[in-house]
């Protein structure tokens, strides 16, 4: 109480105010008591969910895009026809060290390479002659029977075929696995270089197979992006392992070929139409350009789809949408 006497009026007032404030503010204040959640009982809802799971398996495959997948294989097989003649009277190099490739005579000098043992930089490319592979990058994944079924275990790995990522796409789109266009888009690529006939082609002829391998390389894209709109694909984040169907495998196969991690668990996101149909990006030369690709000059050259590149160089005409890729009215490099 002498304390209370002995504050001074100013104080008083600071006091009061504020003990009028802290019970206007407790005043809205509304305090619960702590219970705990119920936990989800796991055994309950896994029933629903199986029941879920085959309720939209019925669903698949749509009928509707059963023509795209067709149409989607048969560009395939003509995409493979086309770039197995245009490597024969086109040459393609491919550097010994590293997945570098250049369309063209005498490769380039522009210094991209990390060496033997990928411990250097900015080194000269050893450049040998180039197939098919360096041109289409194949792209593998498990055959599944069925795409909603048990998820593939590491040790069932061996059980399952590798097939071709776009022809598993289209035979869960509902292509018959007896079709003709699976039967000839299983074919590897090499094997079909190999049984290529080397005859001579005019300039006319060579630059109408440039055209068709162009347009359908365009027609396998556009059909490849609207089939994983409908159908769902997977691929690693930390790796080129691609997996088609609702979710990925468990095959601890990850970073093997990159020596990151051994035997690693593969981390799923969703796959686009680059991870199954890989552009592979090359220097692209241009009618501006010198006749070999120097390293000082690396700013100004363009890059293009090797597809496209090898096309181009058929005589087949660039599409616009390339245009700015190629840098096709910019300058070269000064001399």
């Amino acid at each position: 109480m002498s304390a209370f006497i002995k504050m001074s009026p100013r104080n008083l007032r600071m006091w009061q105010n504020s003990s009028s404030i802290l019970e206007d503010i407790f005043k809205g204040i509304r305090f619960y008591g702590t219970k705990s959640k119920p936990a989800l009982d796991l055994k309950k809802l896994k029933p629903m969910i199986l029941k879920r799971i085959d309720e939209r398996a019925k669903e698949y495959p749509l009928g509707g895009m059963l023509p795209v997948a067709h149409e989607v294989l048969q560009a395939r097989t003509a995409l493979y026809d086309g770039v197995s003649t245009l490597i024969q009277h086109i040459p393609i190099w491919a550097c010994k060290y590293c997945p570098e490739v250049f369309i063209g005579k005498g490769g380039h000098l522009i210094r991209t390479c990390c060496g033997p043992r990928h411990q250097a930089k900015n080194q000269v490319h050893t450049w040998v002659t180039g197939s098919m592979n360096n041109i289409l990058v194949p792209v593998e994944t498990f055959h599944l029977q069925k795409m909603f079924q048990n998820v593939i275990k590491h040790d069932e790995r061996f059980d399952y075929d590798r097939i071709p990522a776009i022809v598993e796409l289209c035979l869960q789109a509902g292509v018959h696995s007896d079709d003709p266009s699976v039967s000839s888009s299983v074919i590897t690529p090499d094997s079909l270089g190999n049984n290529t006939n080397h005859e001579s082609l005019s300039e006319d002829d060579l630059r109408m197979v440039a055209t068709q391998t162009l347009r359908a390389w365009e027609t396998l894209r556009s059909g490849v992006h609207r089939l994983l709109l409908v159908y769902p694909a997977r691929v690693c984040k930390h790796c080129s392992e691609v997996h088609v169907g609702p979710s990925g495998h468990k095959a601890r196969t990850c970073g093997v070929f990159k020596q990151e991690t051994w035997r690693g668990n593969h981390f799923w996101m969703k796959a686009k139409v680059d991870n199954l149909v890989p552009q592979n990006i090359v220097w692209f030369r241009r009618r501006q350009d010198p006749p070999i690709l120097l390293d000082e000059g690396r700013n100004y050259y363009g890059r293009a789809p090797a597809v496209v590149d090898l096309c181009s160089k058929g005589g087949a005409l660039v599409p616009a949408k390339y245009f700015c890729m190629i840098k096709l009215d910019g300058l070269t490099a000064p001399v």
